[in-house]
């Protein structure tokens, strides 16, 4: 299938209309650093190309964090133990899907750099190298997470109160962890390739299944039985397979408004250089995760230490933090997959356009999100739990998350943007230094030295985020990014 025919029906970019560079333009622009908008383009095309990517995956992220917001709050009305539980059970879901997001990380990256290059056969053959290696890790870390789910629970921080509950939970989950992990690699490809709608509408779907499923097995509705934890994690799962089946439906039903098609008859046999691509950019990211999560494990065993009580508060918190994680990423979705497509038709000045003014519209979002944390966030902790200690303590949380709005908000888009052009490596470094080094080293000195409790451990936040922000701007200042070469592109 030619570029022409695999675009025609596609809604297309600014940068679709501008030709190709050659390596003296932009070696000349490396030098300058003068970047005009090229002819033709104009500041309201690189917004509408920007939204045009980032709503869908807005929609999409923010429904899916609702709907795990509202599995926890249908949860936290069984008791806050059961909130705790539940919580419990993120940081080995993570761990176990660290490999995944790696590979989804190369894969979008990939997908981006050959539809920006014209080469839609080495996008489609990116898509199935990923698929096929996804099968495969999935199977094993979901036979590792099933078996090893208590003593995973127990290195998170578990207690003999909280165990039970909790290995219930992650082992359902783990049930469903092969088509959630094959999901999230359609998701990758297509996001790569712009296509931030199908996405949306599978997941949409999928949210709905789970949110009526928690209703009728949480509490026992239309004759089904009143399963609590366990019947929440059922009902994820649902949701999840709801999601995989028309997620492959998706991507291997033939459209011309389509950029990818899998063919079964295409084949899976291994491709040297495309896994070696995939895992040029994948690698650094798994890095990066590796850190993050160990980083978070020690900081929640630190969070722990404060008491149950307070633990299911900070739950509770990160939970709504999470909306704001969905708006950054959104807008960073949008960002990688032009940074992407913008290098791979060696338009680096492009790269730069896109990523700042993505930029600026994250920051313009996050601030007015701040506004209804600041003004609402009672009323959201309240949703999740009614006991007054959790009220108030998260109350008071919520103004430390309405503060770091922008700065996490920017720092996500720029690392997306590093993350498209393939600098991964300096994102891991990042995530190194200040969730291991700021997040967890100051938590113990405020919660443990100090005494401040679930204050000291938001604290900890606070810094982590402010620092890593900066030091992700001074990266992205640098511009060596816009520059980066790919293996044998």
């Amino acid at each position: 299938m030619s570029e022409k025919a695999a675009t025609s029906k596609l809604k297309r970019l600014a940068l679709d209309n501008l030709p190709f560079w050659n390596q003296q333009q932009v070696d000349e622009f490396r030098r300058t650093k003068k970047s005009p908008l090229p002819e033709g383009v104009t500041n309201k095309g690189i917004y509408k190309d920007i939204l045009t990517i980032a709503w869908p995956s807005m929609i999409e992220l923010a429904l899916t964090q609702l709907a795990s917001m509202v599995d926890l709050m249908m949860v936290g009305k069984i008791h806050y133990n059961a909130v705790t539980a539940v919580g419990l059970t993120t940081q080995p879901k993570f761990i176990l899907m660290m490999l995944i997001q790696s590979l989804c990380v190369g894969t979008t990256a990939m997908v981006a750099r050959f539809k920006g290059a014209q080469q839609p056969e080495r996008a489609n053959l990116i898509m199935r190298q990923s698929l096929m290696m996804t099968l495969l890790i999935s199977v094993a870390l979901a036979f590792l997470g099933y078996i090893f789910s208590n003593p995973l629970l127990r290195f998170v921080g578990a207690t003999d109160e909280t165990i039970k509950d909790a290995g219930d939970y992650l082992r359902i989950q783990m049930i469903g962890f092969v088509p959630l992990a094959l999901t999230f690699v359609c998701t990758a490809a297509l996001r790569g390739a712009g296509d931030s709608r199908t996405a949306m509408i599978y997941n949409t779907i999928a949210n709905v299944v789970n949110v009526f499923f928690n209703w009728v097995l949480i509490y026992g509705h239309l004759g089904a039985p009143a399963l609590g934890i366990i019947g929440a994690s059922l009902a994820t799962i649902i949701g999840q397979f709801t999601a995989f089946v028309i997620a492959m439906y998706k991507v291997m039903h033939k459209s011309e408004k389509q950029y990818l098609h899998l063919r079964l008859k295409d084949g899976f046999k291994p491709d040297k250089n495309a896994i070696a691509q995939i895992f040029s950019i994948g690698i650094p990211s798994m890095g990066e995760q590796l850190v993050m999560r160990v980083g978070m494990i020690i900081f929640g065993r630190l969070v722990v230490s404060t008491g149950s009580i307070f633990y299911a508060t900070h739950t509770v918190c990160m939970n709504i933090m999470s909306m704001s994680f969905m708006l950054g990423q959104a807008i960073a979705v949008s960002s990688t997959s032009l940074v992407g497509q913008s290098l791979g038709k060696n338009r680096p000045d492009m790269a730069k356009h896109y990523s700042m003014r993505a930029s600026t519209v994250g920051i313009a979002c996050s601030i007015v999100l701040a506004l209804v944390f600041i003004f609402f966030g009672k009323q959201l902790v309240g949703l999740y739990n009614d006991d007054p200690t959790v009220i108030t303590t998260g109350a008071r949380i919520m103004f430390f998350v309405a503060f770091l709005q922008p700065f996490q908000c920017g720092q996500f888009v720029l690392a997306g943007s590093l993350r498209g052009a393939g600098d991964t490596r300096a994102t891991a470094i990042i995530t190194l230094i200040t969730v291991l080094g700021i997040r967890t080293g100051m938590g113990f000195v405020f919660i443990r030295l100090l005494d401040m409790g679930l204050y000291g451990a938001w604290y900890a936040i606070a810094l982590d985020q402010m620092i890593r922000t900066i030091l992700v701007v001074i990266r992205y200042m640098q511009g060596n990014w816009m520059f980066l070469k790919i293996r044998n592109i």
